[in-house]
């Protein structure tokens, strides 16, 4: 059996290379795009209310976002990474009269049939979602800079969801067109650019290997968290049904 090892502090850095290819790694071991929920959306094995129920649960994850992201500015003290960092805030809330990420999430959740003033409450959302990402942000809050950045790499995944999810929502729903999977679309081209920054930060800041491997291990949590919003979901509207009190329940 081989030992589990938890003190890095005497251990050599890995090279650059082998650094970034344990980051990707996380990817292919962990990424949400294996849970069995996802299979079933992006094969359109879905019902409309249990699309409507990840709509509205992902919102809490959509609107955590930016908040997780000025958060981490405020501790920056480098100029250059805030004048790189706020952009993301951009993309989310939107900027002049581009209306943002979330903009483009409340299309779905119209088109699925909530009223906006629901949505953006969060009241119908899964306790085990708020629970998720808001453990997300605190975690941004709370940890080094160079590892709250590793947390957000996951983006290094995201393009290839987001293609299998354009192409299959599109097939296999009437309820969704082009104009209401434009959030995923939009995404095709900030994640491969924001994931790129934040990989070459990573790959230059975390010097030793005891930081090495804690970015890591962030890249891991941040799997959790994606991992545990459709656990919840399958859970609550897909089987055992169990949906807890206050949260969403369809025909209310």
């Amino acid at each position: 059996m081989n030992q589990i090892v938890t003190d890095w502090r005497d251990a050599a850095p890995l090279s650059r290379a082998d650094f970034e290819a344990a980051i990707r790694n996380v990817g292919v071991e962990r990424y949400h795009d294996k849970h069995e929920f996802h299979k079933l959306l992006h094969g359109g094995k879905l019902a409309k209310h249990q699309v409507a129920a990840w709509a509205l649960n992902r919102y809490c994850y959509q609107e955590a976002v930016p908040r997780k992201d000025a958060a981490f500015m405020s501790r920056v003290h480098d100029r250059e990474l805030r004048r790189e960092w706020i952009h993301r805030i951009h993309d989310h809330d939107g900027l002049g009269e581009e209306g943002g990420g979330i903009e483009r999430w409340l299309v779905l959740t119209d088109a699925l049939g909530f009223p906006r003033d629901y949505v953006t409450s969060r009241r119908g959302a899964l306790p085990a979602t708020k629970f998720a990402v808001e453990a997300y942000v605190r975690f941004v809050v709370e940890q080094p800079l160079v590892i709250a950045v590793a947390s957000s790499l996951t983006e290094l995944f995201a393009p290839s969801i987001h293609r299998e999810r354009i192409v299959g929502m599109l097939e296999n729903y009437n309820f969704v067109d082009d104009h209401v999977m434009a959030y995923f679309k939009r995404r095709l081209s900030q994640a491969p650019r924001d994931s790129e920054f934040a990989l070459a930060y990573v790959l230059d800041n975390a010097r030793t290997r005891e930081e090495q491997e804690a970015c890591v291990a962030a890249v891991r949590f941040k799997c959790d968290v994606l991992w545990a919003q459709l656990d919840a979901l399958h859970h609550a509207y897909v089987t055992p049904g169990l949906i807890p009190p206050g949260a969403w329940r369809p025909g209310e």
